[in-house]
Protein backbone atom coordinates (compact mmCIF):
# COMPACT_ATOMS: atom_id res chain seq x y z
CA UNK A 1 0.00 0.00 0.00
CA UNK A 2 1.27 3.44 -0.95
CA UNK A 3 1.93 5.96 1.82
CA UNK A 4 -0.69 8.67 2.12
CA UNK A 5 0.47 12.22 1.45
CA UNK A 6 -0.94 14.99 3.66
CA UNK A 7 -0.59 18.54 2.43
CA UNK A 8 -1.72 21.75 4.10
CA UNK A 9 -2.55 24.88 2.12
CA UNK A 10 -3.51 28.14 3.79
CA UNK A 11 -5.24 30.83 1.77
CA UNK A 12 -6.53 34.19 2.88
CA UNK A 13 -9.98 35.16 1.57
CA UNK A 14 -8.43 37.07 -1.34
CA UNK A 15 -5.61 34.65 -2.24
CA UNK A 16 -5.28 33.09 -5.66
CA UNK A 17 -5.26 29.31 -5.73
CA UNK A 18 -1.75 28.05 -6.52
CA UNK A 19 -0.90 25.31 -8.99
CA UNK A 20 -0.95 21.97 -7.17
CA UNK A 21 1.38 19.30 -8.46
CA UNK A 22 1.86 15.65 -7.53
CA UNK A 23 -1.43 15.29 -5.64
CA UNK A 24 -3.85 14.12 -8.33
CA UNK A 25 -6.11 12.36 -7.71
CA UNK A 26 -6.69 13.58 -4.18
CA UNK A 27 -9.15 14.14 -1.35
CA UNK A 28 -9.66 17.66 0.03
CA UNK A 29 -10.89 18.87 3.38
CA UNK A 30 -11.99 22.48 3.03
CA UNK A 31 -11.94 24.42 6.28
CA UNK A 32 -13.60 27.78 5.68
CA UNK A 33 -13.07 30.17 8.58
CA UNK A 34 -13.36 33.47 6.71
CA UNK A 35 -15.94 35.19 4.54
CA UNK A 36 -14.99 34.69 0.91
CA UNK A 37 -16.33 36.56 -2.11
CA UNK A 38 -18.55 34.41 -4.28
CA UNK A 39 -16.28 34.77 -7.33
CA UNK A 40 -13.26 33.67 -5.27
CA UNK A 41 -15.22 30.65 -4.02
CA UNK A 42 -16.06 29.66 -7.60
CA UNK A 43 -12.48 30.15 -8.79
CA UNK A 44 -11.13 28.12 -5.88
CA UNK A 45 -13.57 25.28 -6.57
CA UNK A 46 -12.68 25.24 -10.26
CA UNK A 47 -8.99 25.16 -9.35
CA UNK A 48 -9.55 22.21 -6.99
CA UNK A 49 -11.32 20.27 -9.73
CA UNK A 50 -8.62 21.14 -12.27
CA UNK A 51 -5.94 19.98 -9.80
CA UNK A 52 -7.59 16.54 -9.54
CA UNK A 53 -9.79 16.67 -6.45
CA UNK A 54 -12.16 13.69 -6.52
CA UNK A 55 -13.49 13.84 -2.95
CA UNK A 56 -14.21 17.04 -1.04
CA UNK A 57 -15.48 17.45 2.50
CA UNK A 58 -16.39 21.01 3.46
CA UNK A 59 -16.61 22.47 6.98
CA UNK A 60 -17.07 26.01 8.24
CA UNK A 61 -18.67 29.19 6.93
CA UNK A 62 -21.15 28.67 4.10
CA UNK A 63 -20.12 25.03 3.79
CA UNK A 64 -23.25 24.09 1.86
CA UNK A 65 -22.57 26.84 -0.71
CA UNK A 66 -18.98 25.63 -1.06
CA UNK A 67 -20.23 22.06 -1.46
CA UNK A 68 -22.59 23.15 -4.24
CA UNK A 69 -19.89 25.25 -5.91
CA UNK A 70 -17.41 22.40 -6.11
CA UNK A 71 -20.13 20.09 -7.45
CA UNK A 72 -21.01 22.69 -10.09
CA UNK A 73 -17.33 23.24 -10.97
CA UNK A 74 -16.97 19.51 -11.53
CA UNK A 75 -20.09 19.31 -13.70
CA UNK A 76 -18.82 22.27 -15.72
CA UNK A 77 -15.39 20.62 -16.14
CA UNK A 78 -16.96 17.37 -17.37
CA UNK A 79 -19.47 19.10 -19.68
CA UNK A 80 -22.27 17.59 -17.58
CA UNK A 81 -21.41 14.17 -19.06
CA UNK A 82 -21.58 10.89 -17.20
CA UNK A 83 -18.14 9.71 -16.13
CA UNK A 84 -16.71 6.44 -14.87
CA UNK A 85 -17.05 5.98 -11.09
CA UNK A 86 -13.29 6.22 -10.56
CA UNK A 87 -13.30 9.68 -12.19
CA UNK A 88 -16.41 11.02 -10.46
CA UNK A 89 -16.38 13.67 -7.75
CA UNK A 90 -17.88 12.91 -4.34
CA UNK A 91 -18.67 15.74 -1.92
CA UNK A 92 -19.95 16.14 1.63
CA UNK A 93 -20.61 19.13 3.83
CA UNK A 94 -20.49 19.08 7.61
CA UNK A 95 -22.43 22.03 8.91
CA UNK A 96 -23.23 20.91 12.45
CA UNK A 97 -20.21 18.74 13.25
CA UNK A 98 -17.01 19.29 15.16
CA UNK A 99 -13.93 19.60 12.98
CA UNK A 100 -12.47 16.51 14.67
CA UNK A 101 -15.46 14.51 13.38
CA UNK A 102 -14.86 15.82 9.86
CA UNK A 103 -11.22 14.73 10.01
CA UNK A 104 -12.27 11.28 11.28
CA UNK A 105 -14.84 10.97 8.49
CA UNK A 106 -12.37 12.07 5.82
CA UNK A 107 -9.74 9.66 7.08
CA UNK A 108 -11.91 6.58 7.70
CA UNK A 109 -15.20 6.84 5.78
CA UNK A 110 -14.64 9.04 2.72
CA UNK A 111 -13.97 6.31 0.21
CA UNK A 112 -13.68 6.59 -3.54
CA UNK A 113 -13.30 3.99 -6.34
CA UNK A 114 -10.03 5.66 -7.39
CA UNK A 115 -6.98 5.32 -5.19
CA UNK A 116 -6.72 8.78 -3.64
CA UNK A 117 -3.13 8.84 -2.44
CA UNK A 118 -3.15 12.38 -1.07
CA UNK A 119 -5.25 14.51 1.25
CA UNK A 120 -5.21 18.28 1.03
CA UNK A 121 -6.28 20.36 4.02
CA UNK A 122 -7.36 23.61 2.38
CA UNK A 123 -7.66 26.21 5.13
CA UNK A 124 -9.19 29.55 4.21
CA UNK A 125 -8.71 31.93 7.11
CA UNK A 126 -7.00 35.17 8.11
CA UNK A 127 -4.11 33.28 9.73
CA UNK A 128 -2.66 29.79 9.22
CA UNK A 129 -2.99 26.95 11.77
CA UNK A 130 -0.91 24.29 10.02
CA UNK A 131 0.53 22.45 13.03
CA UNK A 132 -2.80 22.38 14.90
CA UNK A 133 -4.84 21.17 11.91
CA UNK A 134 -2.31 18.58 10.78
CA UNK A 135 -2.10 17.21 14.34
CA UNK A 136 -5.89 17.03 14.56
CA UNK A 137 -6.02 15.14 11.26
CA UNK A 138 -3.33 12.68 12.39
CA UNK A 139 -5.19 12.12 15.69
CA UNK A 140 -8.49 11.31 13.93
Amino acid sequence: MQKQILRYLHLTPDSDFPVLEELSPFKAILIIEADVAEMTMWETCRALVTAGCLYASVWGKQCEAWHDAIDDAYLEATNYDDVEPDKALATTWHEDEELSEVFWFAKHRAVHPAELRATLILHIAAAPRRDELEAAYHDA
